[in-house]
């Protein structure tokens, strides 16, 4: 009878709800909406989903030898959040026949009610995606879906999201957040993208490449270099640079305002011998 009465709360007035459609979005956390939790194998305690568990399980208040993230492929049970039965991974509750997510993925054992997501499973990724199966290709030597409007223009970086975002060190490969596939083939958060941008930071932070179009900034240095007249004691030594952006090596004239590439014309270059140090903080000035 209390069963009968829980589940007549979540009717709509016009009666036409369904058992499965009950509590229908009301349920979940800040990372989704379900009608379930999960019992951590790891721990043995409820959570909300596996991300709750992670954030809980790895906060400064756990002690650093405890700390560890839930094994998803091992959960093996789940807890209804309508009545309170905890019953073997599965998308329909076996007391009250509640959906406990409209997108529902059993090799995963995810849940998830809202479906505006487009959400899928990709197998060669081996966890679910969100977007649109339609909309994505898997990369096999980057070994992750991209957006298929990359599929013919994209540079391959084997296993490019099996690493740590190399500003903020998350791991790429199954966050939340968003990502940002550089020019050079890297990947990256968006919003550290953006942070780096705002610290005047326009190069990949692991291979040091341009990703965006620098020509402006290129065309101020070359002003800058040429109204800048070297002393006579340097006007013939000779420096030896890598190039960020395309690897070529030159042997240029020393400036003390920056080195420019021979082979395509980028500033974004380091000395290699023959020089005081490896780059100059004017270039930093100009973008300024």
């Amino acid at each position: 009878m209390m069963m009968e009465c829980e589940m007549e709360a979540w009717i709509s007035p016009n009666g036409d709800m369904s058992s499965i459609d009950l509590g229908y979005g009301s349920f979940g956390c800040s990372h989704y909406r379900r009608r379930c939790k999960i019992r951590a194998p790891c721990c043995n305690e409820i959570f909300d989903c596996r991300h709750c568990h992670n954030e809980a399980k790895n906060s400064l208040d756990v002690d650093p030898l405890l700390r560890h993230d839930i094994p998803r492929q091992d959960m093996e049970k789940v807890i209804c959040s309508l009545c309170g039965t905890e019953q073997d991974v599965r998308q329909y509750c076996i007391q009250c026949g509640v959906c406990m997510g409209k997108y529902f993925c059993a090799k995963c054992k995810f849940f998830d009610d809202d479906v505006s997501k487009k959400q899928y499973h990709c197998n060669e990724c081996g966890i679910c995606r969100v977007g649109g199966e339609d909309n994505f290709f898997h990369c096999k030597k980057c070994g992750c879906c991209y957006s298929k409007l990359m599929e013919n223009s994209h540079n391959c970086v084997e296993k490019a999201m099996h690493h740590n975002c190399p500003v903020c060190f998350e791991f790429l490969f199954d966050t939340m957040s968003d990502i940002s596939v550089l020019p050079c083939g890297h990947t990256i958060h968006l919003e550290c993208v953006k942070e780096m941008e705002q610290r005047l930071q326009y190069t990949c932070p692991v291979c040091s490449k341009s990703y965006c179009d620098m020509s402006s900034v290129w065309e101020k240095l070359d002003h800058e270099v040429a109204s800048t007249p070297m002393p006579q004691m340097y006007q013939h030594k000779m420096v030896w640079i890598l190039c960020n952006d395309c690897s070529e090596i030159s042997e240029v004239n020393y400036h003390i305002v920056a080195h420019k590439c021979l082979k395509c014309k980028s500033y974004n270059t380091r000395l290699t011998q023959g020089g005081p140090s490896s780059c100059s903080p004017r270039i930093a000035q100009i973008v300024r």
